[in-house]
């Protein structure tokens, strides 16, 4: 594995800023402290956190994830999204393409459908979750954006949510996979299909599947909201990990891969 490809030079997240609407899954002030604390960490792992004020309304100002597909200096951003995220979009690609120096390439099929929530890269290839949100002609536009990496379409079962709030890398190749029949599921579609082989850490609850790897670290969630899974990850996870309490945000991701977009530049 090139283990560069776990390697960050710059994450772009949203601002947390007072908005118009707020969401009642979540509470806002709590999230906002969530949010100082995981940028907080970035920085301490050596990443530049680079904050965006993408305007609109709490959440979908600081859940960034979806924007984009970035790896090895290529961006790949789906259609726009619904007509609210227009500036969220030109703003994101803007930072991309000029002070990041990432190649951009839009998808063009207008049938495509692709999320980055529903994309997991494993530093060896790609699986594309296919679901309502992300479909064939979608994981198609990865493979192409991306040839020199195999990319799999993975079926999500009907009512599941994205694939990577139940799979998420945890380290040089191993994945960590939740313990729910959804989960459980879709590892095995994974490991049905894929073209190298992976070491798997299973954690007992879901909301402990979605963390981090970056820069030779892993990034999981508190011991007081996932007690079960913390102790596996102290038992099984042998290099640097950082726990941080998510539990608002999580509310309204797909877990800690849902506020950044984390870029290596050039």
């Amino acid at each position: 594995m090139d283990f560069k490809m776990h390697e960050y030079t710059h994450a772009i997240v949203g601002k947390v800023t007072p908005a118009l609407r707020l969401t009642d899954k979540a509470d806002f002030n709590d999230a906002r402290r969530q949010h100082d604390c995981y940028l907080r960490l970035l920085r301490e792992l050596n990443v530049d956190v680079l904050e965006v004020d993408l305007a609109g309304t709490f959440p979908t100002n600081v859940v960034v994830e979806d924007i984009g597909i970035i790896n090895h200096g290529i961006a790949l951003l789906p259609r726009q999204l619904d007509s609210g995220e227009e500036y969220k979009m030109k703003k994101i690609r803007e930072i991309l393409k000029r002070e990041l120096g990432q190649s951009i390439i839009e998808v063009a099929d207008p049938d495509a459908k692709i999320l980055g929530s529903d994309v997991l890269f494993t530093g060896r290839e790609f699986f594309v979750g296919i679901s309502e949100t992300s479909n064939e002609i979608g994981a198609s536009a990865v493979a192409e954006a991306f040839p020199e990496f195999p990319c799999t379409p993975i079926k999500v079962s009907k009512g599941a949510q994205h694939l990577k709030k139940y799979i998420t890398v945890a380290g040089p190749d191993i994945l960590c996979v939740g313990a729910s029949k959804e989960a459980k599921e879709l590892l095995k579609r994974i490991e049905r299909e894929a073209t190298f082989s992976y070491q798997t850490l299973t954690v007992p609850e879901d909301d402990a599947a979605n963390c981090l790897y970056v820069n030779g670290t892993l990034i999981h969630r508190a011991i007081e909201e996932i007690p079960d899974s913390f102790k596996v990850f102290c038992e099984k996870i042998d290099f640097a990990r950082r726990s941080i309490c998510f539990s608002e945000l999580a509310k309204i991701s797909t877990g800690l891969s849902g506020c950044c977009l984390l870029v290596r530049k050039p």
